[in-house]
């Protein structure tokens, strides 16, 4: 076998969907601006394996004016790819909030949050408790972190529903005990998605991680991205599956082949097949390592490239909504081709 070469760009797709913007998110956001004054800290959930792509610039306005404590979920994800350099760039990032890094299995990080939390509360000194909202991208892990610090917290099971995809939550919860002493109550939210996404490529980043449902972005062509990824990280990962490759199919199919997902006559089941091979990766299972880079200057950057696409939230909408349209029409003219 010669050399392998893995392919150094993705082709660029402007015909994929770059919107999830639903309308539990408008009202999520909504309400969630209208709470500010009542809470003490906000606890912003990112991905650690997509720092820059989980990101919602509509927080820094509608969330303006509060302290907050940035918490990358996750960790356990891509765990080699937390060094010390990086991690020291992302809290550079965010200062002079703080910024932790949490394993939601792993009491001690959960400790953390709370010790830092209980600092908070102790300032505020209500006699009613402190109030607490977490917020953050679809399916980042709010509700993973709320059940582990009332867990750690107060030694009580889990009060929020979890899920492998985004939409668990649909709107502001009731407040969940984390602390007795001080008292602290802890508000899970929906989920919050952008309008619009400018690069093709950062619709990938979220649908790999599971920001978005998974019809939103076709399979076989998510399971291509991330094969892509996988070669620029380390082939090796699935080499009991196949040689290493730049062909989805072929990939799809050995894959298929090897775990007996296969339709009437043997034919491999490719959709099923990506799912699989995604879901895979999403549990640590396919390699752990981050999907965006961490570089002095990538926090700015990606401010400016933000301002750069210059559209202004009506266009958002307005590009959104006609993308929903556009697919609609597609669904609609598949049925009826079918009726025929």
């Amino acid at each position: 076998m010669g050399t392998f070469t893995p392919a150094a760009t993705f082709p660029k797709l402007d015909s994929i969907a770059r919107s999830y913007f639903l309308g539990h998110h408008r009202a999520g956001l909504t309400k969630m601006s209208q709470m500010i004054s009542s809470v003490e800290l906000i606890i912003e959930c990112r991905d650690h394996r997509v720092p820059l792509s989980s990101r919602n610039p509509m927080f820094e306005k509608a969330l303006s004016g509060k302290e907050r404590l940035m918490v990358y979920t996750k960790k356990d994800l891509a765990e080699g790819a937390l060094d010390k350099t990086k991690k020291s760039i992302i809290q550079k990032w965010h200062s002079p909030n703080t910024v932790m890094f949490s394993d939601v299995r792993n009491d001690r990080d959960v400790t953390e949050i709370i010790k830092y939390a209980r600092e908070t509360a102790r300032l505020v000194d209500k006699l009613t408790g402190a109030r607490m909202l977490v917020v953050g991208m679809p399916n980042v892990g709010k509700s993973s972190l709320l059940n582990a610090l009332r867990r750690v917290g107060v030694g009580k099971r889990k009060a929020a529903m979890t899920g492998a995809q985004p939409g668990i939550t649909r709107k502001i919860a009731t407040s969940v005990k984390i602390s007795e002493d001080p008292l602290i109550y802890l508000i899970d939210s929906p989920g919050v998605f952008v309008p619009y996404i400018p690069n093709p490529e950062t619709m990938l980043k979220l649908a790999l991680v599971g920001c978005v449902k998974d019809t939103v972005i076709p399979p076989v062509l998510l399971a291509e991205y991330l094969l892509f990824r996988l070669n620029l990280h380390d082939p090796g990962v699935y080499s009991k599956y196949h040689e290493p490759t730049n062909n989805i199919l072929d990939f799809l199919t050995a894959v298929a082949n090897k775990t007996g997902r296969l339709m009437k006559g043997g034919e491999p089941e490719l959709e099923g097949t990506a799912l699989w091979v995604i879901g895979r990766w999403r549990n640590g299972l396919l390699g752990k390592f981050m999907l965006d880079d961490v570089d002095e200057g990538a926090y700015q950057q990606w401010i400016e490239e933000e301002e750069a696409a210059g559209k202004s939230s009506s266009m958002l909408r307005r590009e959104a909504k006609r993308e929903r349209l556009e697919a609609k029409k597609v669904k609609r003219a598949a049925a009826a081709a079918a009726d025929a």
